[in-house]
């Protein structure tokens, strides 16, 4: 584990990047990790983190169809808010373990 500094807090993170504390995030955080990912935040995105963020701390687990399926967004609204890799992506901005079905 690691120890980075974002939004003048320090916080914990694994080697790829992931909060090991969800507790430790913020918003603020989230617009730090969002700019090393290229995207600029925007109140969508922000709608679907926090999505992301409370499911996941019920201990739901996640997938891109079931984020699609939420009512929030679509997949292919998903995928262009979130580039590339949307769930790595959008935990990791989350401030979410890195979603086991992610390699």
């Amino acid at each position: 584990m690691a120890e980075k500094v974002y939004a003048g807090k320090a916080v914990s993170v694994t080697d790829d990047g992931y909060l090991t504390d969800p507790n430790q995030w913020t918003k603020e955080i989230a617009v730090e990790i969002a700019k090393e990912e290229g995207i600029e935040l925007t109140d969508k995105h922000l709608a679907v983190i926090e999505f992301i963020r409370e499911k996941t701390l019920k201990g739901e687990t996640l997938t891109i169809r079931t984020i699609g399926k939420s009512g929030l967004i679509d997949t292919k609204g998903f995928y262009e808010l979130f580039p590339g890799a949307p769930l790595k992506k959008a935990s990791r901005i989350a401030g979410i373990a890195k979603p086991s079905s992610c390699v």
